[in-house]
């Protein structure tokens, strides 16, 4: 099996702690294909706070609890995805808003 094998992880979503969720958006570097979206979505997705990822090309937009997470964890989570030593990501923090004001609401349910 090759090193860009990624099984995707599967999180269920909480609706009532996405209803009080935020939403940041990153832009992420280092995505080749969409082996390395699965792959960050994963990273970011096993992070505690974090209920719900989607990917829109380089961008991701991340729903997180914000009592308990920060946006740093969530860049450092990103980073963590390359952690095989081939695969390189990094993210900028770009902004972010309450999930109810996000585009996405309706996407995550």
């Amino acid at each position: 099996m090759s090193q860009c094998h990624v099984e995707p992880f599967e999180k269920p979503i909480d609706n009532a702690a996405l209803s009080k969720a935020i939403v940041a958006y990153l832009e992420v570097s280092g995505i080749g294909c969409e082996r390395c979206v699965t792959r960050v979505a994963n990273s970011l997705l096993r992070t505690e706070g974090v209920l719900a990822c989607a990917f829109n090309g380089n961008i991701v937009a991340v729903a997180y609890d914000h009592q308990t997470q920060i946006m740093e964890n969530l860049i450092e989570a990103v980073a963590a995805a390359g952690n095989d030593g081939r695969h390189i990501y990094k993210a900028i923090f770009l902004s972010e808003e309450p999930v109810g004001m996000s585009p996405l609401r309706s996407y995550w349910g």
